[in-house]
């Protein structure tokens, strides 16, 4: 038994060294003999080194997951901002980071693909005897299929990392909209509120002038008419601020619903968007899976069979995955062609992204100018309607002369309030676009 146990190891030994050795001729005489692309059967330099100084592909270092990981948030710490992304991350299901999981120990199986696969077979005889022995098999020459699904396995991993990324800006995103909405809500039924005193205001005057008959009855109707219309809109904007709020806490751990403030955004480091990201990622997943494709087609080598009775039924053997037909060469010029077409989608991709993330800076910077204006004009609305009150105390404006330039200020603070909210949103998209709403190391 002791000899048989040395010669199956023995056997596994042999058929690993000659693994390696054949890695090495895949790099000469058969990849010329085959006519395969250039470095499709270059040997992986891993595969000719020792067990123990193999590194798993799944863990080196990937440009893509350390650019997610040193992306720094833009929002500033200890801001109404920074604690709604707080609350709504640490409440999150974290689906995307289970799947990353998912993916980190695939490529950790795949890192594992080079070394021999073992199985157990049981016969039973015509004598009725039982005869157990194990089968082993070892890809010698695949014309680099074995390193291109490492590849694949690594960029599932990149692939996920980029979901888990998008997952937890999107979170935060839809918090800080929320937020967003609730703000809005409470400043337009602050403004509201002064609205309706003032005109309620108007309203006692015009009453009274109406009873002493100095006006006519009509001016009052429009003025209960813009009453109503005014409650009508306070009533939407305490509604709005209330759904939101409410739906900001449901997705969030602590209660948000104190919170006061716009200011909590810095500016945004030069990253690529996660669109490109993604792109890149799905281009690298091609190219390997154009590597595979293109390797079923090539004939390969392998050893293997049972490693009974000394390892005497271990045989060579060459194959292809996929039957050789009269299409095969269009086959192999459509797997070369997707390479080229993963490329320019990269290219669109980055394309695409410029004209956005550009667009995203004009945007906020006209609202941001729009705002201003706004500003400047309200301000002049306010003086208009103080020269028109000064004006009727002193008997030389009508009450509803007023009425018409307080409106006129009324619309110029619905507007600057409305290009505030649209401002502060159009920055909430401009760093959902780059994925910089949440630290890459801690998500």
């Amino acid at each position: 038994m002791r000899r048989n146990t040395g010669a199956m190891a023995g056997a596994v030994l042999a058929v690993t060294a000659l693994s390696g050795c054949m890695q090495d001729l895949g790099a000469g005489t058969v990849s010329r003999f085959l006519q395969a692309q250039p470095g499709a059967a270059a040997p992986d330099q891993a595969e000719t080194q020792a067990v123990a100084p193999k590194a798993d592909v799944a863990q080196d270092a990937s440009p893509i997951i350390t650019e997610l990981a040193t992306r720094q948030s833009v929002l500033t710490p200890g801001t109404p901002y920074a604690e709604v992304a707080a609350g709504v991350l640490a409440a999150d299901a974290r689906v995307a980071e289970a799947e990353l999981h998912v993916a980190q120990l695939r490529a950790e199986a795949a890192s594992k693909n080079w070394w021999p696969t073992i199985s157990p077979r049981i016969t039973l005889t015509s004598l009725g005897d039982l005869v157990a022995d194990l089968v082993i098999n070892q890809v010698l020459f695949d014309n680099g299929r074995k390193k291109a699904e490492r590849e694949l396995a690594k960029a599932d991993v990149e692939l996920a990392a980029v979901n888990l990324s998008e997952s937890s800006n999107d979170r935060v995103y839809e918090g800080l909209v929320l937020y967003l909405q609730a703000e809005e809500g409470r400043a337009a039924a602050d403004l509201y509120a002064q609205a309706l005193k003032d005109m309620g205001q108007f309203e006692w005057v015009m009453n009274e002038r109406v009873k002493g008959g100095v006006s006519d009855f009509s001016d009052l109707n429009v003025l209960k008419q813009k009453l109503a219309d005014l409650r009508a809109r306070d009533a939407a904007a305490r509604e709005k601020t209330t759904r939101a709020v409410a739906e900001l806490n449901a997705m969030s751990s602590v209660p948000l619903a104190d919170l006061r403030g716009l200011r909590g955004m810095g500016a945004a480091s030069s990253h690529q968007s996660l669109d490109v990201l993604r792109a890149q990622v799905e281009r690298d997943r091609q190219l390997a899976q154009a590597k595979i494709a293109r390797a079923a087609h090539l004939p390969g080598l392998s050893a293997g069979g049972s490693i009974r009775n000394g390892g005497e039924g271990i045989s060579l053997s060459a194959s292809t995955e996929q039957m050789l037909g009269v299409g095969t060469g269009a086959s192999l010029q459509a797997i070369e062609a997707t390479k080229i077409t993963a490329d320019r989608k990269v290219t669109e991709a980055e394309d695409i992204s410029r004209r956005a993330i550009e667009a995203d800076q004009r945007s906020i910077a006209a609202l941001k100018r729009q705002a201003a204006e706004a500003e400047a004009l309200t301000a002049q609305a306010k003086t208009n309607l103080d020269l028109f009150q000064r004006q009727y105390d002193a008997g030389t404006r009508q009450v509803m002369d007023v009425v018409s330039v307080y409106e006129t200020f009324l619309r110029a603070l619905e507007k600057q309030l409305d290009l505030t909210f649209r401002a502060a949103r159009a920055e909430l998209d401009a760093a959902k676009r780059l994925g910089v709403l949440a630290d890459g190391a801690k998500i």
